[in-house]
């Protein structure tokens, strides 16, 4: 049994739902990430997502697009994040991490040696936010090979007939990305969840998370109360970058105040009523 089928197998016998925040590797630097990545599971997080920085971060908000532009220029590499997940695991080898990006990366540094470097690491799953199931034989094979769960995306535009071709190769965990549009913008509604996590189940058993727009307390209350997992990412990026001083440089405070701001988070979804 994977990591990621672990964490949610014990979730369930707890009867709560998942805290997943995310983190962009080398936003600003390797130490700020890598002291984030670390404080993340005693802050409450049960998952993690690390970002992989891209160029062109289509489905990504202001935010993200920023934190990916810091990250680049702090010099990350996939080579590099994959040392920083390796470190991750030599203190950590429970927490799930998922790495979350864009194909061009994957295919530039070589999908089956990604896959091999990738579990080799500790890395547990992967999002490749612009991968459509029709060209996930790319990755697919070798993500299969490692035991790499490859977690597929789900939209409030997918509809049913879709559904069954978007979900037939993923494994880990369902994504669903619930609005219409770029992450750290709207947020959905409780009658919109209401409506869509039951819908997606009956397609499949895999847990579902609930990203993009995801933000407050208020809100991973509300997803989890439907859902099995909520995604924070653009709020908890959004803290840090208040906290970077005129170079870029995070000042001394900031990793603590984004991990209070997970425990926050991990408290909402700690004591949310469930309807699963």
């Amino acid at each position: 049994m994977s990591r990621i089928a672990r964490c949610f197998a014990a979730l369930r016998r707890e009867g709560r739902g998942a805290l997943i925040p995310f983190v962009e590797a080398f936003d600003p630097d390797r130490e700020t990430s890598m002291a984030l990545l670390s404080g993340m599971p005693k802050a409450g997080a049960d998952l993690i997502e690390v970002g992989v920085p891209f160029t062109d971060p289509m489905a990504d908000g202001p935010t993200i697009q920023a934190a990916s532009k810091r990250a680049l220029a702090g010099g990350a590499t996939v080579r590099k994040i994959l040392a920083m997940i390796r470190a991750f695991r030599e203190e950590n080898d429970v927490t799930p991490i998922i790495l979350m990006g864009y194909l061009n990366p994957v295919f530039s540094y070589g999908p089956e040696r990604f896959c091999q470097d990738a579990a080799s690491a500790g890395v547990d799953g992967l999002i490749l936010v612009d991968m459509p199931p029709e060209e996930a034989d790319i990755v697919a094979p070798f993500a299969k090979a490692q035991g790499l769960d490859l977690i597929p995306l789900v939209a409030p535009t997918t509809n049913n007939a879709r559904l069954p071709k978007v979900l037939s190769l993923g494994s880990g965990f369902i994504y669903y990305v619930s609005i219409t549009g770029i992450t750290g913008t709207k947020t959905a509604t409780a009658e919109q969840l209401a409506a869509e996590i039951p819908r997606i189940r009956q397609f499949s058993s895999l847990p579902v998370a609930v990203g993009f727009g995801v933000r407050t307390p208020a809100h991973v209350r509300e997803v989890v109360r439907h859902a099995d997992a909520a995604v924070v990412a653009s709020a908890l990026i959004d803290t840090l970058a208040a906290e970077l001083d005129g170079q870029g440089r995070a000042r001394e405070g900031a990793v603590s105040r984004v991990l209070a701001q997970v425990e926050s988070l991990a408290a909402a979804v700690r004591n949310a009523p469930r309807h699963v």
